[in-house]
């Protein structure tokens, strides 16, 4: 058969690699904006069976082969630490073999490629539906932090360094202020004073003396697979990020983007609030996974580091508001100033509930 897409024959594509039965198909995948992904079709046996291709967008990720040796490295010990586990199959993400026995492929264009087993009876979702689902995507976060919590040296490569380093972000935003390259610092004279009004902040988990562990560092729940009958975490997916960081990181990135039931662009700031039982929800689900292993400075900074991931997200959106839109797509104009007032918008939020956030997490974790 012939499947183009786009400039890609995946014919050409899916016979480098170690897959099994006769290629029947193929369609696009899933709703992510970094990586081209499809959905294969096999035929084995004379039933089908599934798989996962992906094009690794190598302009955001400088070093596929690094990012995939973390990948590989990450797999391998999850579904070692899983090997008991009577549902292993489905709770770790498997590669296939490339034909030259590595664990990615390298097309003539300079394109890097890589493949996974279908986690079959399980979805994603784009946005958080009940408190059920928030509880079960932060279990599964935590789950997947606690089990790597003893991963083997080396240290796993920086697939993007600096990602979380919120004071260099801040730097990068004083940057833009001061060239104003694109004329529209007089626009967001409001945005620049909240910003700047909240500097002292950009350091706290950088100076907090918080552990380095491996963690995901994009925790939205569409990079959780829910079982389609139980709506347990199965399977943290999009291990493309996975790298040292700070579980804050992680645990703020969740209250970020699964706490507000606005969109990220919402233009009504009325709608943009943190809403108190989602966060409940989170730190219950991820303190049951993960606090057998968190310290207590840790457990600490889980209130806070919701405030921080979500101002560090609005002053990218800012910083790039003010470069021209370079970075962030966009589909309307000021829309990355719309995201940066909604992450702004959120912020002041959570800082009107962060003290009943901090004594929740606190009697969670006793």
């Amino acid at each position: 058969m012939s499947t183009p897409a786009g400039k890609y024959n995946l014919d050409t594509v899916v016979q480098r690699f170690q897959f099994n039965g006769d290629f029947s198909a193929a369609t696009t995948y899933g709703s992510g904006h970094i990586n081209d992904t499809w959905r294969l079709v096999f035929q084995s046996a004379g039933a089908p069976v599934h798989f996962i291709l992906q094009r690794i967008n190598h302009n955001i990720f400088r070093n596929p082969v690094a990012l995939m040796d973390n990948i590989e490295r990450v797999t391998t010990h999850l579904a070692a630490e899983l090997s008991d586990d009577p549902d292993r199959e489905r709770r770790v993400l498997r590669l296939i073999p490339a034909r030259d026995g590595g664990n990615w492929h390298r097309d003539d264009e300079g394109s890097y490629w890589r493949a996974y087993r279908f986690i079959e009876r399980a979805r994603t979702y784009d946005a958080v539906e009940s408190p059920e689902q928030a509880f079960q995507a932060a279990r599964a976060f935590g789950r997947f932090q606690q089990l790597l919590v003893n991963l083997p040296a080396p240290r796993l490569h920086d697939t993007i360094p600096d990602f979380h380093h919120t004071p260099k972000r801040f730097l990068a935003l004083e940057q833009a202020i001061a060239c104003d390259v694109a004329n529209r610092a007089r626009l967001v004279k409001q945005e620049i004073t909240f910003a700047l009004e909240r500097q002292s902040m950009t350091g706290v988990l950088l100076n907090a003396n918080l552990p380095e562990r491996v963690t995901h560092n994009d925790t939205k729940i569409n990079n959780v697979l829910l079982d389609d009958a139980t709506g347990e975490g199965v399977c943290v997916i999009d291990l493309d990020t996975v790298m040292p960081g700070l579980t804050a990181y992680d645990f703020g990135d969740m209250v970020r983007t699964a706490t507000c039931p606005a969109a990220e662009d919402e233009r009504d700031l009325s709608k943009v609030h943190l809403q108190f039982a989602m966060f409940d929800a989170l730190a219950r689900g991820y303190l049951s996974s993960a606090g057998n292993f968190l310290t207590g400075r840790e457990i600490q900074h889980l209130a806070f580091c919701g405030k921080l991931i979500t101002f560090e997200m609005g002053i990218r959106f800012l910083t790039d508001f003010l470069a021209g839109d370079t970075y962030y797509k966009i589909h309307r104009d000021e829309q990355n100033l719309d995201r940066c007032r909604t992450q702004f918008k959120l912020v002041e939020s959570i800082e009107q509930q962060e003290y009943a956030m901090h004594n929740l997490v606190q009697s969670i974790a006793g």
